[in-house]
C-alpha cells in the first residue's frame, strides 16, 4: 500500500497549465496501483487525476478536501 512516506516518480504533462513552484506541497489524486510505465523523460510510476472538457480551456487538478493525508486510498 503507499503510505504517507512512499515517494513515486509521475509524469503528468501539466507544465502548459501548472508552473511546477505552485505544486509544491500541494495534495492532489494520484492513481498508484498502475505499472511503471516507460515515458520520455523516464519512468512514470502513477498518474495523476485532473480533469478537462473539450471547448473548456485549462487543466484541472483533482485535489482532496482539507483533513485528508498523504497515501489515503481512493474510495
Amino acid at each position: 500500500s503507499l503510505g504517507g512516506d512512499d515517494r513515486r516518480q509521475v509524469f503528468a504533462g501539466i507544465k502548459s497549465a501548472y508552473d511546477p513552484n505552485t505544486l509544491v506541497g500541494r495534495l492532489v489524486v494520484m492513481v498508484a496501483n498502475l505499472a511503471p510505465r516507460q515515458m520520455k523523460f523516464g519512468i512514470s510510476e502513477g498518474m495523476i487525476v485532473a480533469a478537462s472538457a473539450e471547448g473548456v480551456p485549462g487543466l484541472f487538478l483533482i485535489s482532496p478536501d482539507s483533513g485528508a493525508k498523504p497515501g489515503m486510498r481512493l474510495r
